[in-house]
């Protein structure tokens, strides 16, 4: 059956799928860190490339394969990797794309960790990085250089939720002959498909809602450039972050109800952020799906739908934040998102906290900014735990 041309749902059931020997309904975990050679002969083919087959699982597995292939498919690329962890991809594409005296553009309010690799490690071996506004396309004109190798655009922003216009950004860039790398994470395939809009690689943290169950960590890299796709997987096998077969059942099996579980979060959070803009204690709030949002029409645009990551703004500010964080019920008080579980984080306080002041707030990341992952519960449930929450403030 050829999956790619089925619908995006049946995708996900049966895009990836292989025929095992004993006719297993669903991908069987291969669990095994060696694969034996047929023969002297068939090992030689393996290692050059002439037959496709396995022979270690840091550099390939069947039940990873088949959880790259479905990736691949969703994402409308040429080949998927899985990683170990989110920040594994992230690691990978810049290993892949950066050398010593490289220059990467990347989104100012970029996932904690995304921005603090490239400070903390890539900086000591001489990558120069500059974090903006990807969202005002002047902006990322005006940063690139003669030696700027990538533009890393996170679309919606974590935790801000602000938009970048992939097309147009992936166009500006491309005419300087720069990779564009999209963290699709916030969306997921679902609702946005970064390659389609003329990015060069699309990233995840699998943790999120494409596995949706807050029970495995991953990262996947997706490209529609077999060139690219090839650095990539050489990169991520020396380095050593492969995804674990396990690891990839569990997506598997996740994934198959990725467009259910985010067509019900979405729903509710487009009912919680009504609530949250009408609520006297709220300064201000962030959703995609709200006209009031300034890029309302880009999201209708680039996105089929608004997502379940909401941002807001307390009027009491830090200690505001910390206050509602103490006193909700319902809501997990935990990082992370994508879940089934509705889950509530005060960046100031905690994931940002090792930020100084002065750059939390140049990426907008103010001391009241609460985010907000909608879970799949009875939404009802989820504005009553919100709403005495408030009331403690």
């Amino acid at each position: 059956m050829d999956t790619k041309k089925l619908g995006f749902d049946s995708k996900l059931i049966h895009s990836g799928d292989f025929e095992d020997a004993m006719g297993s309904a669903v991908t069987p975990i291969y669990q095994t860190s060696t694969f034996a050679f047929r023969n002297a002969k068939h090992g030689a083919d393996l290692f050059a490339g002439r037959e496709k087959g396995f022979i270690y699982t840091r550099i390939g597995n069947p039940t990873i394969e088949a959880l790259e292939n479905k990736l691949a498919e969703l994402e409308n690329g040429c080949g998927g990797i899985a990683l170990a962890s989110g920040m594994a991809a992230v690691t990978t594409a810049y290993m892949a794309f950066l050398a010593s005296g490289d220059h990467i553009i990347c989104t100012s309010a970029v996932y904690g960790p995304s921005r603090g690799v490239l400070d903390s490690h890539f900086a000591k071996f001489g990558v120069e990085a500059s974090f903006i506004d990807t969202s005002k396309l002047e902006e990322i004109e005006r940063s690139i250089k003669p030696n700027t190798k990538v533009l890393y655009l996170e679309t919606p922003t974590n935790p801000t939720i602000e938009l970048t216009d992939i097309k147009k950004a992936s166009e500006l860039a491309h005419k300087h002959g720069i990779i564009v790398v999209v963290d699709n994470t916030f969306c997921s395939p679902y609702l946005q498909r970064p390659l389609d809009l003329g990015a060069d690689v699309a990233l995840h943290s699998l943790t999120k809602f494409i596995n949706g169950h807050a029970d495995i960590v991953g990262g996947a890299l997706v490209t529609k450039d077999p060139e690219i796709y090839q650095k990539l997987r050489k990169t991520m096998v020396y380095m050593g972050g492969n995804m674990d077969p396990h690891q990839a059942y569990m997506v598997i099996r996740g994934v198959k109800t990725l467009s259910l579980r985010i067509d019900r979060a979405q729903e509710s959070s487009v009912i919680v952020a009504e609530f949250l803009e009408n609520h006297p204690k709220v300064e201000w709030v962030k959703y995609p799906g709200l006209k009031s949002h300034p890029q309302f029409d880009l999201a209708q645009e680039q996105m089929d739908g608004p997502g379940a990551m909401i941002s807001f703004g307390l009027k009491g500010g830090y200690d505001a934040g910390v206050t509602l964080m103490n006193n909700v019920k319902l809501a997990l008080l935990a990082v992370s998102l994508g879940g089934v579980e509705t889950l509530i984080q005060h960046p100031a306080s905690m994931t940002h906290a090792g930020l100084p002041k002065e750059a939390r707030e140049e990426a907008d990341i103010t001391d009241g900014l609460v985010r907000f992952a909608v879970g799949i519960e009875n939404v009802e449930d989820i504005i009553a735990d919100i709403e005495q929450a408030l009331e403690k403030i």
